[in-house]
């Protein structure tokens, strides 16, 4: 259903899993410590989206849930019942909408039914699997501050 031909879907592959040549040697201490601090503070952003999320829908999602509520916006289409395939495409679309301030996508259109479609404008930056998921997470935190919701 998607332009690209693939849906890209946290947790199947939406990254690389390739290691750079880079990730083979350890950084000097100091810059570790920097890099989990700011691990830390993603984290404890990412706690307060999914808290401010509780509030406004009774429920705390999770990345996947997120990513589902994004789609639906972006669709603009309101709530409504998805079949399974679709529930997919709203990922696809909200994965595709939160990396589009990176450069990674932007909108190609919409099909007759009204569902937006993507290009791929570069590739996804080669990253292990265990840090696809804050890489994520930050653009989905951008994503929300652009929509003044944090």
């Amino acid at each position: 259903m998607m332009a690209s031909g693939k849906r890209l879907v946290a947790g199947d592959g939406l990254l690389p899993t390739r290691h750079s040549p880079l990730a083979t040697s350890l950084p000097p201490f100091p810059y570790f410590c920097s890099m989990q601090q700011a691990g830390d503070d993603l984290q404890v952003r990412w706690l307060k989206l999914r808290i401010k999320l509780k509030e406004r829908f009774g429920i705390k999602p999770d990345l996947d849930g997120i990513l589902f509520l994004i789609g639906i916006q972006e669709l603009g289409t309101g709530k409504q019942d998805f079949n399974k395939e679709e529930k997919q495409d709203l990922m696809h679309i909200a994965v595709c909408t939160v990396l589009s301030p990176g450069g990674y996508y932007s909108l190609d259109g919409h099909d007759e039914d009204g569902w937006p479609h993507f290009k791929q404008l570069k590739p996804l930056p080669p990253i292990m699997l265990t840090e696809q998921e804050n890489f994520l997470k930050d653009f989905i935190l951008l994503y929300f501050q652009n929509q003044d919701f944090i």
